[in-house]
């Protein structure tokens, strides 16, 4: 309960909360590793779409963009899950791992990325790439595999069409509900949901996301910046930890 409300704050201001609550719900759940997954669908989409609804009653976002995102997310995300432990991690870490040692270096070097909007990289080419990239590759890996999904969105959001980073994290979570409902709807088709845990810590998620999602509404995209980049140090340790152990 305790990693699932650290998550849902963590998730809610720049994503990777299931850095916290995956390796939480491993140790201490003894639940098979598909019934995990979904289970933790369940615990994220409450999060999400909770820290969604705050973001969009103060801050402006971006439908345009978001929405058909979100639609094309449910149903790749969908089709992850159905390939969701097809594929041996020993496959996926080392790209994974390579692409977040350049997302570190990339946001160390850039220290004005995300901090205003870039209104010149909102071209419809790029509108475009944003859609395709998010709601169909990175929900997919959503479905798939999972962790940092939320922080790949936000990057996405800032890097390709310019968003600073609190409406980068505001329309990551709308995109991010729905990569969790395509992979929460197939987990459950096949019952690998174990409902009763994920609704206990559906709530405790929720709290987390609530306070995540108003401090960065509060602190702002300097906030987020510095959250960004410990939670993508997190990630790299983890996967180079299970890369070499």
């Amino acid at each position: 309960m305790i990693a699932a409300a650290t998550g849902g704050a963590v998730d809610a201001i720049v994503g990777g909360g299931g850095l916290v609550v995956l390796p939480a719900m491993l140790l201490a759940s003894g639940l098979p590793l598909p019934t995990i997954l979904g289970t933790n669908k369940l615990t994220a989409i409450a999060g999400t779409s909770s820290a969604a609804y705050t973001y969009a009653r103060h801050t402006a976002i971006d439908w345009k963009v978001a929405g058909p995102a979100a639609g094309f997310a449910v149903l790749s995300s969908g089709l992850g899950a159905l390939f969701a432990g097809s594929v041996p991690a020993s496959a996926y870490r080392p790209v994974i791992l390579g692409v977040l040692v350049a997302v570190a270096l990339f946001v160390t070097f850039r220290p004005s990325l995300g901090l205003a909007a870039d209104p010149a990289k909102r071209t419809r080419v790029r509108i475009a790439t944003m859609i395709a990239l998010g709601g169909g590759a990175i929900a997919f890996y959503d479905g798939a595999i999972g962790p940092g999904t939320g922080t790949f969105l936000v990057l996405a959001f800032t890097g390709i069409i310019g968003a600073d980073f609190v409406h980068g994290s505001a329309m990551a979570k709308i995109l991010n509900t729905g990569t969790n409902l395509g992979a929460l709807a197939v987990f459950g088709y096949f019952g690998h949901v174990d409902w009763l845990l994920g609704a206990i810590l559906a709530v405790c998620n929720i709290a987390g996301a609530q306070l995540g999602a108003r401090l960065a509404l509060k602190r702002g995209a300097k906030f987020i910046r510095i959250v960004l980049l410990v939670v993508v140090l997190g990630l790299v340790a983890k996967l180079g930890w299970d890369q070499f152990h």
